[in-house]
């Protein structure tokens, strides 16, 4: 079932709250329009005229009720600082409101944003762009959520104000009421253009500023990089052009934003003269009072001034509504879960592959080409071939992160397409040839994939990894913190603790994905040695170019442009695969070093 987003959706949940936000917006303003009639009463009672004041004939009657002017007054005075402190505290509770409205749906798009991305398909991680994706996660919610719970209300309430205001003006004059509101059309048409404006200009902002948001993404990441190839001056080029971009755009909104916003409060101030002029000159004539004028006076900033806010929340609007589409191309992204199995069976290590072939959407060559072979429960295999030849891509079939196009994959005599996601990744555990090290312990790192497990099991786990020495000569040992992406730990170390990760697991199938190869043929062999003595039927299937590695398994399988060449083991494809036969004699002189590493000492678990 799809995901999907705009936004409006995200207030369904909150939509009591806007509501009562709203509602509490047209008691603001309809106290504020009761201010200026009490003003209206007191001038009328100080002037000895009569008053045309909508207030209910009990108010009236209870002002009036006070013989003495001055003692009414006094009264009315009172009555507008109780009914203004009253506003002050419903101002607190509409904007604490309004806070936590923003807040709390801000934090529901971003949960919702990040468990939908934790979905989302390999192969729509493989063409990220990680920096487009943080924005979208952050600044993109920042701005829908705003809008929502704050000047969604605004705009209302600008709307509100104008009616209330607008009909109290009409109780004392009609003609008045017209003139107040004779600039509302140009300034609704003006609003219009301008919003169009704002949604197409805040689009192209929006990708220019995640371009600024990739390159500072990719410049902390690959710091190390950059100051190994001295390219610095490179980088901040770059850096210079995405952020001019991103300045230009936003630049050329700014400058036009207060030639709307000056247009508006040019009509908004002539169109407050021109009514004072009329009302002059209806008082001229008689038809209207001094407190009339007075009270009218008030009441136009209630009809006349909100219209200068209007032009803040249109681009305001524009910029939420650009941003809501960009969350929403995220969550309409099908997630990986929804091509999913249901089957949840016992998976003890033996693997079947019969007639499959893959290739990527995208392209017409197929990556492997009518694969079939057999992997029997505890059996250790290697995978061997020249790069590019399919071997990743058998291990990303097994455990789904990618599906094959034709054939089928057993475990267990079971479909993978009909098992779990979930469940089978529980039970394939890989290792990858560039390990993830999270910013936390050592420790934590090991057993991240169950937080019960005692530290006996952890140093058991680094010890097969040929680790735990060196992490116990760590001043802090195993509660030494590790930086983002292990950056504090040599890549030896770093590929060592992801295997003794992967290993505290006891999943029934373990993948090395030439993560055996960056290590150093004597740690190699000694974890290797380490593994199959603590086997406990475990099915391995270790990706390597070290042939001396391969040499040791069960069975060897060699891959060749995407089809297998040959599988059986060292000593029979030494006479039946010619790449293999290649590749140990270019490797050939590592044998000797092998038989030296033999010869070594071996790790005690």
């Amino acid at each position: 079932m799809k995901k999907s987003i705009n936004l409006w959706r995200w207030s369904k949940k909150y939509l009591f709250l806007v509501i009562f936000i709203i509602v509490l917006n047209f008691v603001l303003q309809y106290l504020y329009s009761y201010i200026a009639i009490l003003v209206e009463l007191a001038t009328s009672v100080l002037g000895n005229e009569n008053s045309s004041v909508n207030l209910p004939s009990f108010l009236i009657d209870f002002f009036l009720s006070f013989e003495k002017p001055l003692t009414i007054i006094l009264v009315i005075g009172i009555s507008m600082v109780l009914l203004q402190l009253f506003r002050s505290i419903l101002r607190f509770l509409d904007g604490y409101l309004r806070a936590y409205g923003t807040e709390h749906i801000g934090y529901d798009m971003r949960t919702k944003i990040y468990n939908h991305v934790l979905d989302l398909p390999y192969t729509y991680h493989n063409n990220l762009d990680i920096g487009d994706l943080i924005q979208r996660s952050t600044s993109d919610i920042d701005t829908s959520s705003s809008f929502i719970c704050s000047q969604f209300p605004e705009l209302i309430s600008i709307f509100i104000t104008i009616s209330i205001g607008a009909y109290q003006v009409g109780q004392i004059n009609l003609i008045l009421m017209g003139v107040s509101l004779i600039s509302l059309p140009l300034l609704g048409i003006s609003s219009i253009f301008w919003f169009n404006y704002i949604n197409k200009k805040f689009t192209q902002i929006e990708e220019k500023e995640a371009v600024v948001t990739t390159v500072v993404q990719e410049n902390i990441n690959s710091s190390r990089v950059v100051r190994a190839f001295s390219n610095e001056a490179y980088e901040l080029k770059k850096m210079k052009k995405a952020n001019d971009e991103y300045y230009n755009k936003l630049y050329s909104l700014y400058i036009r934003e207060p030639i709307f916003w000056g247009f508006t409060d040019f009509v908004a101030t002539f169109q407050y003269a021109l009514t004072i002029a009329v009302a002059i000159y209806l008082a001229y004539k008689g038809l209207v009072t001094t407190s009339d004028i007075t009270a009218c006076l008030l009441l136009l900033g209630m009809v006349i001034w909100p219209i200068r806010g209007l032009g803040r929340i249109i681009s305001n609007y524009g910029k939420a509504i650009v941003a809501a589409n960009r969350i929403e191309e995220v969550l309409k992204e099908a997630s990986e879960y929804e091509n999913n199995g249901s089957l949840t069976p016992e998976i003890t290590g033996s693997i079947k592959f019969r007639n499959v072939s893959f290739k990527f959407n995208d392209t017409n060559d197929e990556l492997l080409k009518n694969i079939s072979f057999d992997i029997n429960k505890g059996d250790v295999i290697a995978i061997v071939g020249k790069t590019g030849s399919g071997k990743s891509t058998i291990c990303n079939l097994l455990t789904r992160f990618l599906d094959y196009n034709e054939g089928t994959i057993y475990l267990d005599e079971t479909p993978i397409t009909n098992i779990d996601k979930h469940y089978l990744r529980k039970n394939i555990k890989m290792i990858l040839q560039d390990p993830f090290l999270f910013s936390n312990n050592v420790l934590e790192n090991v057993r991240i994939t169950d937080n019960n497990l005692s530290k006996e099991e952890v140093r058991k786990a680094c010890s097969i990894a040929s680790i735990d020495s060196e992490i116990m000569n760590f001043k802090e040992g195993y509660e030494t913190i590790v930086g983002e992406k292990g950056t504090t730990l040599s890549g030896g170390q770093k590929q060592r603790i992801a295997i003794a990760r992967m290993l505290v697991s006891k999943a029934p199938i373990l993948i090395f994905d030439d993560s055996l190869s960056a290590l150093d043929t004597k740690t190699d062999y000694l974890i290797r040695k380490a593994l199959k003595r603590n086997n406990n039927k475990q099915t391995m299937i270790i990706i390597t170019h070290r042939i001396t590695t391969a040499k040791e398994a069960d069975k060897i399988l060699v891959l060749n442009e995407g089809k297998i060449e040959a599988y059986a083991s060292h000593n029979e494809l030494l006479n039946i695969s010619p790449l293999y036969k290649e590749l140990w004699q270019i490797q050939g002189e590592l044998e000797d070093e092998f038989k030296d590493v033999v010869k070594g000492g071996e790790v005690n678990v």
